[in-house]
């Protein structure tokens, strides 16, 4: 029964992350959804084990993410550094959500080990809220819209790509460490570096677009003359 339980809120808590993320691309929850629900299912089928059958409690999230980045790279075909940018821009906002309200309903992350139906309902609203602000987000079209070809690796992405692996692997020493105050600060400094990169990046494709389009149109004026 304990199975059960846990599959069906992290299938509901995984379904707010995907949606989080879907909306940072603008793109529709529903899109790709069987798909997506697949993947979410032996998502958390391996957190299931890899917590109660390995006691490897602080590698399932790590996992997660690099199966979403898979899910959105292989399967919704988006370049896999913005796979992995807003797979993390939304992991970490789920987590700041989720952060917060275990900080202010709960107190400790002990609470939650001691008696499980309060990690439930911890799932139950975190899930509603990342499901709500997503819908927020799509509804006055919050998120970010590139031109996904353009934005295939390029020599200044070795750097990010360093910075993904780095995140990842502080996150796999954050999960061990088990200390909700450390939970909030990293999740909170990862969340805006993420997100200011992909700010400032979308910000500089459309000033290159609207260069090339002033170009286009001078060129334009000059032979007509």
């Amino acid at each position: 029964m304990q199975a059960i339980w846990f599959m069906l809120f992290s299938t509901f808590e995984t379904l707010a992350i995907y949606s989080l993320i879907m909306t940072l691309l603008r793109l529709k929850t529903k899109e790709y959804i069987w798909q997506a629900l697949v993947i979410m299912i032996l998502a958390n089928l391996q957190s299931f084990i890899m917590r109660n059958e390995l006691q490897l409690d602080f590698l399932a999230p790590l996992i997660t993410v690099l199966i979403f980045v898979f899910l959105f790279s292989a399967i919704i075909k988006i370049p896999v550094i913005w796979s992995a940018i807003c797979t993390i821009i939304g992991y970490m906002l789920y987590a700041l959500i989720q952060s917060a309200y275990l900080s202010v309903f709960f107190g400790s992350i002990d609470t939650l080990q001691t008696n499980p139906a309060n990690g439930y309902i911890l799932q139950l609203l975190s899930g509603a809220t990342g499901l709500l602000i997503s819908w927020v987000m799509y509804k006055f079209r919050i998120g970010f819209k590139y031109d996904l070809e353009k934005l295939r690796i390029k020599s200044e992405h070795i750097l990010l790509i360093a910075l993904i692996i780095v995140v990842l692997m502080l996150m796999a020493i954050l999960f061990y460490l088990n200390r909700l105050w450390l939970h909030l600060l990293f999740f909170g400094i990862t969340f805006g570096i993420f997100l200011y990169y992909a700010n400032n990046t979308e910000e500089r494709g459309s000033y290159d677009h609207r260069r090339i389009v002033k170009a286009d149109s001078g060129s334009d004026k000059t032979t007509d003359t």
